[in-house]
């Protein structure tokens, strides 16, 4: 039995030949220099920061050549896949504005080159397997478990590379012995199990000096010297289904994918997908292997973001604190290009893609993930952001993940009022971080959410009802900041404070305290805190009604 006949035996009907989907999935038509770049999640029920932080690149290589980005659902390890884990996918790169020009979405494939779930391109794998199979290029290999445990325990006493390649399967070269071929149709013919093994051309367990090795550019790395493959990789398992190794390999030809952006982890198995390239007769794209994800924990040393120790790590963390995406973007462009942040700086008021990405710029060791810089990056953020979009984000956001916050919406002009104290001062204030704090932040101001928080100042703690009644006798809601200022400064010195914090600096024994422990206690009052924006205009917002009653509540 020769390799067209056995191919034949293996797959005795397919739909297409190799030609024929060379034509259905042809070269794209682009602008010269355009990039066509692509997201492959895996529906395992956890998308996490790495693939976000892939996707950013993938947009802006693509978005910035007026190219292509699609979304392909990488679906073939049966074992990992988890219910509705594409539609979290979906949702979860739609809450951070991740727009794919082709792919997957709720509503069904759009794009030419579909289908975009590799659980559905089945015959496609097949095809190319089948054509290796035809060329001496692969081969069936029924090996057991049992049997591949045997071969890998004797290699470790040869103390020689473990795996399957040439020596370790007498199934590799059936065409030359008649009863290893006959075993193979007999085997076949019979239904047993086998996989199907890319037949390597490396040889296996050279010195170093004597390994020959590949030269790749890395877009981001610059020119990798990486050993030939030798092992026989399985390509198709015993269900039918393809590997990642040689289903991505399809793909990314007949997708015409030009850049594939992936973490440094694929690294070792590169000298695999060139050697699948090459055999298959297709160029290879242009790998951008991007560097490990690390942050400095509590001891002060760097390591990997761990899907188990760090909650942060898996993007439902920034969906249900409710980071804007923008601010997440403009986050992670930190990271991603080291001069994005002196483009900044130049550009306060820009939109982030007009900043020129590019992959040169990109680290090729750790990105050191910080969420406290993260949290000030999206404090500077939301100040370039309308208040009436933060409010309308609030609400969509608390829609989905915080319903119990629904009172806070009830009077949309009232939130943005709140929203934007402070924030066209002369030093704007950045209070606003993400939604869960900022609904803490403003929570004040409902009498859902309200609550003394803190305790009056010592020095006035026993004035407090005799300084909350005198403000009462002396609000008037028309009061203008200065007036209303003037009206606690009197309160103050009538009472034995001093009526400027650095007269009692100066002269501690001869004050209660200040103006400031003076007005702290009507603050409290109304706020239930200590620090809160100005108190003038929460005062101005709450009406006059409403701030009596915060301080009628206390006395």
């Amino acid at each position: 039995m020769n390799n067209i006949d056995l191919s034949n035996l293996i797959y005795p009907s397919l739909p297409h030949t190799p030609e024929e989907y060379e034509s259905i999935y042809p070269a794209r038509t682009l602008p010269q220099g355009a990039k066509v770049t692509r997201l492959g999640p895996s529906p395992t029920g956890f998308i996490h920061l790495g693939n976000l932080y892939g996707a950013f690149v993938d947009e802006r290589l693509a978005s910035q050549s007026n190219g292509v980005f699609y979304l392909r659902i990488e679906d073939t390890d049966e074992k990992r896949y988890v219910e509705n884990a594409v539609e979290t996918i979906i949702s979860s790169l739609n809450f951070f504005d991740i727009c794919f020009n082709e792919g997957v979405t709720e509503d069904g494939d759009i794009g030419k080159y579909g289908s975009y779930t590799q659980s559905e391109r089945k015959e496609i794998y097949q095809t190319f397997a089948k054509e290796l199979l035809a060329k001496g290029m692969a081969y069936p290999c029924f090996l057991s478990e049992k049997e591949i445990s045997s071969i890998r325990e004797e290699q470790e006493t040869l103390k020689i590379t473990p795996g399957i390649y040439d020596g370790w399967s007498k199934y590799r070269n059936f065409d030359i012995d008649s009863d290893i071929s006959a075993e193979v149709e007999r085997r076949i013919k019979a239904g047993d199990p086998f996989v199907i093994r890319f037949k390597s051309k490396g040889v296996p367990n050279l010195s170093a000096e004597e390994t020959k090795r590949h030269n790749v550019k890395d877009a981001i790395r610059g020119t990798l010297s990486v050993p030939c493959n030798f092992q026989d990789i399985v390509i198709i398992k015993r269900t039918g289904i393809p590997t990642y190794h040689f289903a991505h390999v399809v793909d990314d030809h007949l997708m015409r994918t030009t850049h594939v952006v992936r973490g440094e982890e694929w690294l070792s198995s590169l000298p695999i997908h060139i050697e699948l390239f090459a055999a298959l007769g297709w160029s290879l794209p242009v790998y951008c292997h991007t560097a490990q994800l690390m942050k400095i924990d509590e001891d002060g040393n760097k390591r990997k973001l761990s899907k188990r120790k760090d909650p942060e790590l898996s993007l439902d963390y920034y969906r249900s604190q409710g980071y804007h995406p923008t601010a997440v973007r403009e986050y992670l462009m930190t990271i991603l290009n080291s001069d994005f942040e002196e483009w900044r700086a130049e550009h306060p008021t820009s939109d982030i893609d007009e900043f020129n990405f590019t992959t040169e710029k990109m680290s090729g060791s750790g990105a050191l993930f910080d969420l406290n810089k993260l949290n000030d990056v999206s404090k500077n953020t939301l100040l370039r952001i309308n208040v009436s979009e933060i409010a309308s984000w609030l609400k969509k956001w608390a829609y989905e993940f915080a319903p119990e916050y629904a009172y806070v919406f009830k009077d949309m002009d009232t939130l943005e009022q709140l929203l934007d104290i402070g924030r066209h001062d002369a030093r704007p204030r950045t209070d606003l971080v993400y939604a869960r704090q900022i609904m803490d932040f403003i929570g004040y101001f409902f009498d859902e959410s309200f609550e003394i928080q803190d305790e009056y100042p010592a020095e006035a703690s026993t004035d407090a009802k005799v300084i909350l009644q005198k403000y009462l006798d002396t609000y008037n809601y028309d009061d203008n900041n200065e007036a209303w200022f003037n009206k606690i400064r009197s309160i103050a010195t009538e009472l034995g404070y001093a009526g400027k914090p650095k007269d009692y600096k100066k002269n501690p024994d001869k004050y209660k305290g200040h103006v400031g422990h003076v007005s702290s206690v009507i603050r409290i009052a109304i706020t239930g805190k200590v620090q809160s924006p100005e108190l003038w205009t929460i005062q101005q917002i709450m009406g006059e009604d409403k701030t009596r009653e915060r301080i009628y509540a206390c006395l």
